[in-house]
């Protein structure tokens, strides 16, 4: 759906990779090898969204890095649309009330890296999860979304990822 509206693969490829997580950062040939592409195109899209304000750019030692602007204005709404293209709004709507006692919901992997291959990552920490009610909403949830999901269930959680629900 995102890919009809950003046309260029590269572009959408670098706003999953600074707004799904905005620890993540990167420099010119880094991304140009992570995502397999020349380093032309990437700088193109660097620039045009650096030029736009949506990704800063800071110098550090012999390098440009970039990160996501978090004080744009529209900073929010971009992470929330690219959340929603990777599909993780169905994923949480899908699990958090129906499936047990859920404390917090992680995305690690490549998407918590800003990687989109494809394969998400879930920890689902919580008291009690009913897996086998999980087990019959993956592959809907997977059909939903065109990618794979893993979904790892714990009781609690202390590795790194991106918090994308916690229960108040």
């Amino acid at each position: 759906m995102l890919a009809n509206l950003i046309t260029s693969k590269t572009r959408l490829r670098l706003l999953v990779k600074f707004f799904i997580n905005t620890a993540n950062d990167g420099y010119l040939r880094g991304l140009a090898t992570e995502m397999h592409e020349n380093t032309n195109a990437i700088r193109k899209e660097l620039n045009n969204l650096s030029d736009a304000g949506f990704i800063i750019r800071k110098e550090q030692e012999s390098k440009v890095i970039y990160k996501a602007n978090k004080l744009h204005p529209f900073f929010s709404l971009l992470q929330q649309i690219v959340r929603k293209h990777i599909g993780l709004d169905d994923i949480i709507e899908s699990i958090v009330d129906r499936i047990g006692s859920i404390n917090r919901v992680f995305l690690i992997g490549d998407y918590a890296k800003g990687i989109d291959s494809g394969q998400i990552e879930v920890v689902i920490e919580g008291d009690v999860v009913d897996e086998k009610y999980l087990a019959q909403l993956k592959p809907k949830i997977e059909t939903e979304i065109r990618k794979t999901i893993t979904f790892h269930i714990t009781k609690y959680y202390e590795g790194n990822g991106v918090l994308v629900f916690q229960h108040e």
